[in-house]
């Protein structure tokens, strides 16, 4: 009869059920156990915070490395790869538990040493400080010092002072980056870059592609704007163009756009409540954070991590964000940001989802949405509609255009430099990393290496220790950012210029991420998602809109 199952496919049937079952058992009073010790860890910077951090990553890994468990749902895997899991949520399910399991099918010893290396590197992290003449400096005044000292000298001073985490954790990143390799060859791929691809679902020859196609898309763009830039940093520091330098420019990376034009785009947020924008926004599309916002920590305090994240604790709606809020425009777009995680989560994937499907379809489409409500913090009709105050309007127009245009240019130029460092790294771990490193940045971004510097200034970007093989998910985080809006501007809005959607008091917005985005969860991979919400394959033309004004 149409509708019975055979025997083979009963039987896959009841053992997928009775591993995913027996998974959520057994996995979720960890994962939720990790969750909590990690956001501890980075809240406090307290040894004993990151001792019990580094336990529960044990405890996780050991459940996951069990031979005879991994046995079991390879014996799954297989029933499901010849088509006898007919059920798409089971198969889905197996697919993404394979991986998962994949990952730890080395020795536990191995397991345990990895963990143990990148709990202290990102421990160093969150406990050091710029150190200038004496004086330990926050980050956030590192990046006012970059942003408006006049004082080539000085900025030379701190710019060298933010990357002496780089040295600091030097050894510890390389002893990291050979344990990672051997896990990965003993599992048999050739270097972690390649693991870390296959685990997320990724294909290393199309993502090259994919960035390939990006930098010839946007370098012919980005020198003109990094040229009308130079130009004013060098006359604010009396030097020529040419005699710039890497602490010119206005963050550690130059990931940012410099604040240079003629507005001063942090002026309107001076005594703006970021939290109420922020909360007033999000209600007002469907999507409330108030919760979330009484759950986090947001200011600044010692030990505490310098930089900022978001964190679903349970699937359950436990949702928390780490900041350290300054009243300026940096900060009014990272809480955009950062919030727009929270909403991409188990605050909206809905609950009757199963356990192991109740999160984000993949790290690149959570940055895409947090991306792309980052990106109003430089409307001045969303900030005026939004009740803050616009000096000068029309010179902050002016200036918010460019620097959001140049920022996409920016950016993708920087992730350039990040993942093809990173493929390098892993898969010639024994090269000279320094020179890899500014012979990326000098071709993608164009910033000159200081003369005879020879430190690891690699090593002072977190994400290539406590992230790694994560940043190109950013690039593409934006493309999905710019696609779906652009989807909201057509079906939302009836077709009009992406540029004038604003979102603001339009629940409508709140339903289609809801039921674009968000209600999906893990049932589809990011291309399913893609093309899901925006009715397309993942591609750089509406990004390129963004920047361009044109395909």
């Amino acid at each position: 009869m149409a509708g019975l199952l055979s025997p083979e496919a009963a039987r896959a049937a009841d053992d997928a059920k009775a591993f995913v079952a027996d998974h959520e058992a057994r996995m979720k009073p960890l994962e939720i156990e990790a969750a909590i010790a990690w956001w501890n860890a980075n809240t406090t910077g307290r040894d004993a915070d990151f001792k019990k951090k580094e336990e529960a990553q044990n405890k996780i890994d050991a459940a996951l490395s069990d031979k005879p468990t991994f046995d079991k749902l390879k014996a799954i895997k297989a029933a499901k790869d010849k088509g006898e899991l007919k059920d798409p949520l089971l198969a889905r399910q197996v697919d993404l538990l394979y991986l998962a399991y994949l990952e730890k099918q080395v020795e536990p010893d191995l397991l345990r040493r990895i963990t143990a290396k990148a709990n202290a590197v990102e421990q160093q992290f969150n406990v050091y400080r710029a150190k200038v003449d004496g004086k330990e400096l926050p980050d956030s005044e590192v990046r006012n010092v970059l942003k408006t000292s006049g004082d080539s000298a000085i900025r030379q001073k701190v710019w060298e002072a933010s990357k002496g985490v780089g040295k600091a954790v030097e050894a510890d990143l390389k002893d990291l980056v050979a344990l990672r390799n051997e896990a990965a060859k003993k599992l048999g791929f050739p270097n972690f870059h390649a693991l870390m691809l296959t685990l997320n679902e990724q294909n290393g020859d199309e993502l090259l592609k994919l960035f390939d196609d990006l930098d010839a898309l946007t370098k012919k763009p980005f020198t003109a704007a990094k040229a009308e830039i130079d130009t004013r940093l060098a006359n604010k520091a009396g030097v020529r163009p040419a005699d710039l330098m890497p602490w010119h420019y206005h963050d550690p990376f130059f990931q940012e756009s410099p604040a240079v034009f003629d507005a001063n785009l942090d002026a309107p947020f001076a005594r703006a409540d970021i939290n109420k924008l922020c909360q007033d926004f999000y209600a007002g599309i469907g999507l409330p954070i108030a919760d979330v916002i009484a759950r986090s920590d947001l200011f600044e305090k010692k030990g505490k991590s310098p930089h900022a994240f978001c964190t679903d604790i349970d699937r359950e709606g436990d949702v928390r964000v780490l900041a350290n809020i300054v009243p300026n425009e940096y900060w009014m777009g990272t809480m955009l940001h950062e919030l727009g995680h929270a909403v991409y989560s188990s605050k909206n994937i809905p609950k009757a989802l199963p356990y192991v499907l109740r999160a984000e379809a993949h790290i690149l489409t959570t940055e895409g949405v947090a991306m792309q409500f980052e990106r109003f913090s430089k409307s001045r009709a969303w900030l005026e509609k939004m009740g803050v105050k616009v000096e000068d309007g029309p010179a902050f127009d002016a200036t918010a255009e460019k620097t959001r245009r140049n920022q996409l240019l920016i950016f993708s130029r920087w992730c350039q430099v990040m993942l093809r460092f990173e493929k390098g790294m892993y898969e010639n771990p024994g090269q000279d990393l320094n020179k890899l490193w500014w012979d990326l940045v000098e071709q993608y971004q164009q910033v000159k290496r200081p003369k005879d510097r020879n430190a690891p200034d690699y090593a002072s970007k977190i994400h290539i220790c406590s992230a790694p093989v994560y940043y190109h998910n950013y690039q593409m985080g934006q493309l999905f950012a710019s696609q779906v809006h652009h989807a909201i501007a057509r079906e939302v809005y009836g077709g009009a210029d992406p540029k004038a959607v604003i979102y603001i008091g339009d629940k409508r917005v709140g339903d289609f991420m809801r039921k674009k985005v968000f209600e999906p969860g893990r049932t589809l991979d990011w291309k399913g998602l893609t093309r899901h919400a925006t009715g397309e394959d993942l591609s750089p033309k509406a990004f390129a809109k963004d920047f361009q004004g044109k395909a």
